[in-house]
């Protein structure tokens, strides 16, 4: 006889509910095998649809199975079953005893056939028949609601996928399906607590043939991660996994390989089984960050489960000493440390070396993560370039505004984000950032005393009539508004937003937010060489509410509070012929469930100029911004959006206009303000002048009986500690910024073009690339050798619009070969070659990718000509450059980016590549 297999509860259920179905008035089931002495023997179980009380017992004489079953007819209960588990040979038993057992005989348990009943199949994969573990464990992990019946064939893919699903509390998908497995949905298992522990304590036949599964599925990363577990370390696997990534390090210190064996003890069965694993777990951790990007609680979620997972990994590398061997590691928040430190070195050397720190910072996976650092860091460095560029020189007062505007307010948009620190919180990088600050407010300092003086000899005598090359603020409506006013076919009154107190900084910020797929940015048309760039204007003096927004909204210099602002706006309208109407904060919100009030809505629907005064940031210079206090963003200026959103509605143009700038206080704690006589303001007082101050007068003072004294240094101050004030001679507080919007270029004034948002923006602001640093050269000797447009004999190929240059530019070499003479004979209205040329260099220059309104901007500046809808121009630019098809020219981002193909220009223009 053979030697009796043990079997447990499952196995007996399994058994009656195969055999009862064949025997159903039978109570006693005779069975080839032995108990296990650790499970029931009284239970109840579901047989044939219905529950029946079960009793098994183990015998081991005749005797003893005779007395068993005399037992359970001599008990009142009829429907018991009784299981007898014994190695008697069935022929011992006499007839009248096996007459009442299922089959008349002792039956075997065959687990194959006892799997196939549970499936509901019909033939078993020969590869689990042959694997007893698999057997046993199909039995015993049986669900309650049984296994998905699939087929009539259960391989052993289906099979083991089945148990995996059970065994490893992965749960099933609708249906009874086992969830599909990656290793993704493996290493978050591993960082739960019941899956992990069940594996372990399952056999060590069923965890060996589950880990060779696996792998075989999900790959080689599956056994070091099982070994772990079982090793009771699932949830450092894959903080180990992290660390396992020094081994590929070229520059790893000695002694490396074995702290990370000690680490991994003999879990790691061959160093060859790390990099798999470790490439695993990186790959899981990058889609995880990409998860907690999002800002949803399932971004908290899953960048709880990227820290979690990397700061034990360097607390680990910290324990094993490899806290060197991973200074920089490109996943561990200690290598984004490390490298905000190099950064913070790299500072003091060079803006080159700050570029490539940079660079390195960003490229840390949990840079993502952590974009107030990675801003921080960014504006570091580009204060850092405008270092590095010539110092700077006021000559004069509208040119002081004017470059304020486009280049020192954004420094001052930087130093803003800068003094706040760095959210990480090293100490290295913050005091790299605060020498950093001190350079360059020194400069900015030596910008506003060189400003002052200016403003001290223009203000004796400048006025609307003789304003000295300056736009002043009485004249920005005038000069700015009424344009818009009169533009285009689809002429519509504009709406002129007064942001009070909004000052260059803020203005570029603000100006970076506009969604440039609904509003198009316009200015003036540049006189001279001088490109195109946004006005700026002259605030009245001292720079304060009463005089500047009054004398900016009455087209005159004066002063005066709301009523004389509104009756002033609409008498500067009424000169024009228009009618316009001026809202103040108490009309401006709607009532409840309104956004806006009825009033200002039928203004905005109507035909006349509309003004709103918006006050966000003027209050917020007497209790500090609320919230992030480094950015300004639409959204943080009340009604803003709404507005918008309602002159774009209306197809109404857009007038952002300040009244005045301001300065933030930083001042150190405890200093009080300067003690002086004559103090009218935080920022002006009457008397004289002293160090870090000038003395005003003349027609554009309109306070202190015509002659004040105002500071230009930012920390001097006359009054109690602000957030902010404004009032002084600095320039940031005298300059006023001014964008002007349209929703459709139909709107665009005459003498008027088109501002792409790459134009607005300082050189110094965003990094050159090597294709811009290697093109500038050759293009800009290209245009300072131009000449007048002549028709010359020989030139077969050109038209009298065409390109001549002595020191051809790219673009100037694409338009003269035979291929684009033939592509422009197939385009109706072609462009100008010179247009064309001008595209290509223009992308060229700006490494490949602009905006299409940038394209258009430089074919403008090239022939003079306006292109108003820069997505036509940009397709028509298309057939001409993509030859067969080709992409030479595309629009990526949603059509918002012009891409520029320059090898594939080459090939096709037959061109030679630099």
């Amino acid at each position: 006889m053979a030697v009796r297999p043990l079997i447990d509860r499952r196995i007996v259920e399994a058994l009656l509910e195969t055999e009862l179905r064949r025997a159903r008035d039978r109570r006693l089931l005779l069975v080839h095998a032995r108990y296990d002495s650790a499970a029931p023997t009284d239970f109840t179980a579901r047989i044939d649809g219905r529950q029946r009380p079960v009793r098994v017992t183990d015998q081991d004489s005749v005797l003893g199975i005779v007395d068993a079953w005399q037992r359970l007819l001599a008990e009142p209960e009829h429907d018991r079953l009784l299981v007898v588990t014994s190695d008697v040979p069935a022929t011992a038993l006499g007839w009248d005893l096996r007459a009442h057992a299922v089959g008349r005989r002792s039956l075997t348990v065959d687990r194959a056939e006892i799997v196939k009943q549970l499936f509901g199949a019909a033939d078993l994969d020969p590869r689990v028949i042959r694997e007893a573990w698999l057997l046993d464990a199909l039995i015993e992990a049986e669900p309650a609601d049984g296994w998905p019946r699939d087929g009539s064939v259960l391989t052993r893919d289906a099979a083991v996928k089945a148990l995996v699903g059970e065994r490893l509390g992965l749960g099933r998908a609708a249906g009874g399906h086992a969830l599909d497995l990656d290793t993704n949905a493996l290493l978050a298992w591993s960082r739960t607590t019941a899956g992990p522990a069940r594996f372990r304590e399952l056999a060590a036949s069923e965890r060996d043939g589950l880990t060779d599964w696996l792998s075989g599925v999900i790959g080689s990363a599956a056994p070091t991660l099982l070994a772990l577990i079982a090793d009771g370390r699932g949830q450092d696997a894959m903080a180990l996994g992290v660390l396992g990534s020094v081994l590929s390090a070229p520059d790893a210190p000695a002694g490396t390989s074995f702290a990370l064996g000690g680490l991994f003890g003999s879990t790691l069965r061959s160093v060859d089984d790390l990099p798999p694993f470790t490439s695993s777990v990186i790959g899981a951790l990058a889609r995880w960050i990409g998860e907690a990007e999002a800002n949803s609680a399932s971004g908290a979620e899953a960048r709880q489960r990227v820290y979690a997972v990397l700061d034990r990994a360097d607390q680990l590398a910290a324990e094993a000493g490899l806290g060197l061997a991973l200074r920089a590691d490109p996943l561990l928040p200690s290598g984004l440390k490390a490298r905000l430190r190099d950064l913070a070195a790299a500072l003091a050397t060079s803006a080159e070396e700050a570029e490539a720190a940079l660079n390195h910072v960003l490229a840390h996976q949990l840079a993502r993560l952590h974009p107030a650092s990675c801003h921080a860091a960014r504006m570091a460095v580009r204060v850092l370039r405008w270092l590095d560029e010539p110092v700077p020189v006021v000559a004069s007062v509208g040119q002081g505004v004017s470059e304020h505007f486009a280049q020192w307010g954004w420094v001052d948009r930087a130093l803003a984000v800068l003094a706040e620190g760095d959210p990480l919180g090293e100490s290295v990088v913050g005091q790299a950032y605060h020498l950093l600050i001190g350079k360059a407010r020194a400069r900015r300092a030596a910008i506003d005393e060189q400003f002052a003086a200016r403003l001290a000899g223009w203000a004796l005598t400048a006025s609307t009539q003789a304003p000295a090359g300056a736009l002043l603020i009485e004249d920005v409506l005038t000069t700015l508004a009424v344009p818009l006013a009169g533009a285009g076919k689809m002429a519509a009154a504009p709406l002129v937003l007064v942001l009070d107190g909004m000052s260059a900084a803020i203005a570029a910020q603000l100006g970076d937010e506009i969604d440039r797929r609904v509003w198009t940015e316009i200015v003036p048309a540049p006189q001279g060489a001088e490109g195109a760039r946004r006005q700026a204007a002259v605030s009245m003096l001292p720079s304060v509410t009463t005089i500047s927004r009054a004398s900016l909204l009455s087209g005159t210099a004066t002063s005066g509070k709301q009523p004389a602002e509104s009756k002033g706006f609409a008498a500067l309208w009424q000169r024009h012929r228009r009618t316009g109407t001026l809202f103040h904060k108490g009309r401006i919100g709607g009532v409840e469930g309104h956004r806006l009030a009825p009033e200002l809505l039928d203004a905005l629907a109507g035909d006349g100029v509309v003004g709103v005064v918006l006050n966000t940031i003027d209050d917020a210079l007497d209790h500090g911004q609320e919230g992030e206090r480094t950015t300004w963003r639409l959204k943080d200026i009340s009604h803003l959006l709404d507005l918008l959103n309602a002159a774009r509605g209306y197809g109404r143009p857009v007038l952002l206009v300040s009244d005045h700038g301001h300065v933030i206080d930083r001042s150190s704690p405890g200093r009080g303000p300067v003690k002086a006589a004559g103090v009218q303001s935080a920022r002006w007082r009457t008397g004289t002048a002293g160090e870090g101050e000038v003395e005003l007068s003349g027609p554009r003072v309109l306070a202190g009986e015509g002659s004040i004294v105002a500071p230009w240094r930012e920390d001097i101050r006359y009054t109690p500690r602000k957030a902010g004030y404004h009032g002084g001679a600095s320039i940031a507080e005298v300059t006023v910024p001014v964008i002007a919007l349209v929703p459709s270029q139909e709107l665009l004034p005459s003498g008027w073009v088109l501002l792409p948002p790459e134009q607005s923006v300082p050189a110094w602001w965003e990094p050159r690339t090597d294709t811009a640093a290697a093109a500038e050269p050759e293009a800009s000797a290209s245009r300072r050798s131009r000449k007048p447009k002549e028709a010359q004999a020989g030139e077969g190929l050109f038209a009298a619009d065409d390109v001549a240059s002595e020191t051809p530019t790219l673009g100037d070499k694409v338009v003269r070969t035979q291929r684009y003479t033939a592509q422009k004979a197939f385009v109706r209205r072609a462009p100008d070659a010179k247009a064309v040329a001008a595209v290509i260099d223009a992308l060229t220059a700006a490494g490949g990718k602009l905006t299409p309104d940038a394209v258009a901007a430089a074919a403008t500046a090239a022939t003079g000509r306006s292109q108003r809808n820069p997505e036509i121009f940009v397709t028509v630019v298309q057939r001409l450059l993509n030859v067969e098809g080709y992409g030479v020219i595309n629009l990526v981002d949603a059509g918002r980016t012009v891409e520029l193909n320059v090898p594939l220009l080459h090939e096709q223009f037959g061109t030679e590549r630099p």
